[in-house]
Parts: structure tokens; sequence; C-alpha cells
């Protein structure tokens, strides 16, 4: 076996040290003597689309990565249109609800509220503490849109961080899946004689965030180089924990700043596609909201950015932001509001409470609807087609997660604006015919943007991820669309390029780290962007062991 030496820094001195090996292959005997991993890839493509139902797609998977890894990555990333909604969104939150029903075995790491006090001897069982890099922590408390799932939440830490590996080349064994269980308010689950988790109900506010202060804080002693993501935390603890550890400790929320980011790349597109065809001022748009949560909240503070680009200021761009929530238009003079609400309620509107959509968009005239709400078909026919009577060419993001939650399904978009529709969807749909052009619908996936933007910050070392590193990811995604893609109308480039796109969003946020002065691997400062991107590409991780070349990866 060859031993390959990597250089690193140390303390501004350049050492050497041995590069992961790949695992031996089986001695002589113990395999069939004609398998051929080319071949073997094809058997297990087939093996895949036997199954009929995407749980058990879902399943076999599964027990492929713990099996045999590089085959799983290899599968997946020459097929990621068909694999991701498997081992992500919409198959994953079945996956979640079935959890403790599906359980084969051990994968990711455990911690509960019983741990409290000794969360360092539980970190400490982690078999690859050196290597650890990235990990998507949960609580299980707000999983996509299917509520208070619990511990059966693992499979979102579990299938993050594989599309940070398909996605973004991070190694493996680089990677911590986290799962806290502070107990569940779901009493189904609680009923459940198969229910993985504690059989109590949630600990207070108080007793969870005296849990998160020794948590984070033995992270950071145990896994000094970790960046933590936080995911599906329920509204409050999304926002009070990202604020509380951001500047703290390397750690970002992919609902609040990944999704914001990864819509505000989606709507720079948009918008200029819909300003083209309306001849309005890219500063003109007014975007409104269905849904209020930490995920709408999120996205509309980063969309924020998108006026500020074009010379608004803070306070004028607020005012080109509207929510509703499941009691209308959000606005002072309704009444209490939740904190998180209050940062875009309205000061212009002193009526009687506006509760129905159609009503609301009469009287915003928005450019935009953006949907997070999880509230299926939300988006009528009459509300469609209200967008498309206001402007030529509506932008419509039905963004909740999975597709049975999405507030409206591309076809009924399209048939309901005439086909002008800008359409952008949390999950995905098939592209269709209208009036005998192929129209294609864009996916906001979370996806695009969290692969780059996570090894951009490793590579950086970012002492923290900053505003403008999340805003970078977003500008990188959006200027990273091929001509031809352009040519289609596209708002999103193509999953299959995600490597090449994450290296470039990765480049752009370690860029943006330096700016920032958060950056502590400050080598990097003295490469140009060829160097630097080449550097990035690198340190991708590589399943293909002799695939010379896929799609546009050959780089790797």
């Amino acid at each position: 076996m060859t031993i390959v030496l990597t250089p690193f820094w140390c303390n501004g001195v350049q050492k050497l040290k041995k590069a992961p090996q790949p695992p031996p292959k089986p001695a002589h005997g113990l395999t069939p003597p004609a398998l051929d991993d080319t071949i073997h890839y094809e058997r297990c493509l087939a093996q895949l689309r036997s199954k009929d139902k995407n749980i058990e797609k879902y399943i076999y998977l599964s027990a492929l990565k713990e099996q045999d890894p590089h085959m799983f990555y290899k599968v997946a990333l020459l097929h990621m249109p068909e694999i991701t909604p498997l081992i992500y969104t919409p198959t994953v939150g079945d996956a979640c609800l079935q959890y403790s029903h599906i359980y084969r075995r051990p994968e990711g790491l455990f911690i509960s509220i019983n741990d409290k006090g000794k969360i360092r001897n539980v970190l400490k069982n982690w078999p690859r503490i050196d290597e650890a890099r990235i990990s998507v922590v949960t609580d299980g408390s707000r999983i996509l849109g299917l509520g208070d799932l619990g511990v059966n939440g693992m499979p979102i830490s579990i299938g993050k961080l594989s599309l940070y590996i398909a996605g973004a080349g991070i190694r493996p064994e680089s990677t911590i899946p986290i799962c806290l269980d502070l107990g569940t308010n779901n009493e189904k689950f609680l009923a459940d004689p198969l229910y993985l988790g504690l059989r109590q109900r949630r600990v207070s506010d108080e007793a969870m965030t005296a849990f998160m202060d020794e948590f984070m804080h033995e992270m950071s002693i145990a896994f000094p180089k970790l960046l933590i993501q936080f995911e599906d935390f329920s509204t409050d603890h999304a926002f009070l924990y990202l604020e509380r550890y951001r500047n703290k400790y390397p750690v970002f929320n992919d609902d609040i700043q990944g999704t914001g980011a990864v819509v505000l790349s989606g709507f720079l597109n948009a918008a200029k596609l819909s300003s083209a065809a309306s001849g309005r001022p890219l500063s003109s748009h007014r975007i409104l909201f269905f849904g209020a949560g930490s995920a709408g909240v999120g996205v509309g503070l980063q969309l924020m950015s998108f006026f500020t680009l074009q010379g608004l200021s803070k306070e004028e761009a607020r005012e080109h932001i509207y929510l509703v929530d499941s009691q209308g238009l959000v606005y002072n003079d309704r009444g209490p509001l939740a904190e998180h609400k209050k940062v875009f309620a309205r000061n212009d509107y002193h009526g009687p409470p506006i509760t129905n959509l159609l009503d609301i968009i009469a009287h915003v005239k928005p450019t935009a609807l953006l949907g997070l709400s999880t509230t299926k078909d939300a988006f009528t026919a009459d509300v469609l087609q209200a967008m498309g009577a206001l402007n030529p060419r509506p932008i419509i993001f039905p963004l909740s997660n999975p597709v049975r939650l999405s507030e409206c399904n591309f076809e009924d978009a399209v048939e309901n604006t005439a086909g002008q529709v800008l359409f952008a969807s949390g999950s995905p749909f098939p592209e269709m015919q209208f009036n005998g052009k192929t129209l294609y619908p864009g996916q906001g996936n979370n996806m695009y943007i969290f692969p780059g933007l996570g090894l951009g910050a490793i590579l950086a070392r970012a002492t923290s991820v900053t505003d403008s590193m999340v805003e970078a990811s977003s500008l990188g995604l959006a200027e990273s669309l091929t001509p031809e893609e352009r040519g289609l109308g596209l708002i999103y480039p193509h999953i299959e390029r995600i490597r090449e796109i994450s290296a470039f969003i990765a480049k752009e946020v370690i860029r943006a780290a330096q700016k920032a002065n958060v950056d502590h691997h400050t080598e990097l400062r003295s490469m140009n962007d060829k160097d630097l991107t080449e550097f990035i590409n690198s340190k991708m991780w590589n399943p293909y062991n002799g695939f010379a070349k896929v799609g546009n990866m050959s780089h790797l």
C-alpha cells in the first residue's frame, strides 16, 4: 500500500502527516472471483431500483453506506437527482416518522438530558475524535413540517451529513451526526413500545439552556476543530441558540441561515427575470411570506440583503418584506407578537386583522409569494391567478417540506399563471410540457448551500460563521449558473454539478472569512483565486476509485 504524506501547518511550521488510507480489500478467497467494482456499481443500482417504495430504498441505501461507503457515494454522485430525494427530503421525513420501527444499527451520537453533568464522558466515547470536523445537531423538536419527533429526528442529522460528504467531499470519518434527547411532547411516540427515546415530556426552557451550555462547551473541548450545524430545533430555540453561541463557537443554523441563503440566491436570479418582464426596478420588489416561523423569518432576514445590494438601507429593505402567520398579516397594532416576528411587523397598517390570503395579496400587491408554512395547497388556484394578474412573471416559491406539505405544486403554478411563473420549491417536482415548451421547476434545496458553506468554514478554520460568509455562499450560488442553464431559464444550477458548485461557494466563503478576520488558516490569504480553488478541490474526498471522469468532476 502506498503511503501518502500531506503537508499541514502547525504554529507557523509546515509538517507532514500520513493521509487517511482506504480500507484494505478483503483477502483472496473472501470475495467472489469475478467481483468487479464497475459491475458491482451496476448491481447496486439495480438492487436499489428493484425496491418499489422510497422508504425501502432509504433502508437499502443506509445499509449500503455502512457496508460499502465508497460505493454508496459513487451511486449518490452519479445519480444526484435520483438519490438526493431518497437520502434527504422528502423520504427522510418518512424515515424519521418510522425511525424507531426501521432501526437497524447505531449511527451517530445520542446525548440525553440524563447525561447532564457528564456530557464530556459521552463525547469521549466517539471513536474518531481526532478526525471530527463537522457535526449536525438536532433535538428533534421540529423535524421538517412534521413536528416534535424526539429521538426519531436522528435521520435528519445523518442525511444532512451524507449530503456534506457527497456534495462537498467532506471525509466520512470527519462527520458526527448528533441527536439530543430532551424528551418529546409527541403522545404517539410516548405510547409507542418501540420508541427509542426517553419516555418523558420535554424539559423546561431553563433546563434545556443549561444542558445546551454544557453541551456546547464540552463539544468545543472534545472537538476543537469542529463546525456545528444546528438543525430542526423549534422556532424559539433555533433563534435563541444561534444568537447565544454564534459569536463564541463556529456554529450556524441551516433552517435560519442556510434556507435564507439558498432562497436569496434563487430570488436574485428570479427577480432579474421578473423585472425584465415588468420593466420595474429590482429595488421595487415586494415579498410576501406565508409562514412566520424560524425558516420564514430567517429567509426574510437574508432577503434583506437583496434590497441592500440594490442600494437600499436596512430600514428601507425591511419595508419591502411582509409576513403572514396563522392569524393573518403581521402588524404591530394586531397585539402581542412573538419576539422573532417583530422585526418584520408592519407599522403602515392600522385596520382590522386581514386573515384571508387573497385579501392580503390585494393589500400588499406582492411581486413574490414565498411559502414556509407547511400548509398543503395554501396557494390555491385563486391565489396563483391573483399573483399572475399582478405580475407578468410572478415569483412563487412554495418552500415547505416534504412534498405533501408544499403550498402548491409546479403543475398548478404553471397552469394558473399561463406558464409565466418563476418557481422554486423546497422538495423536487418534475419538469413539464406547457404550450410546446419544456418548463423546469427550481428547487430551493439547502443542499446547494450548506456543503460549500461548511467546507469553506472548515478549510478557513473559521472561529465563527459570520453573516458575510452566509451571504457570500448565497451570492456564489447565484453566480454559479452556466450560460446553458441561464438559457433554459433556470434559477438554480443542475444539482449534478454540486461539487463544482460547492468548490466555488467554498472559495467565496473563505474570502469572506478572511475579510471578517475570523480565519485561522491564514496561509490561504496569499493564494490567488485559481490556486485557492485548486486547494479546495484537492481537499475533497473522492469515492470514485477508478471512475476516471464523472460529469463535471474530472478535476477531483
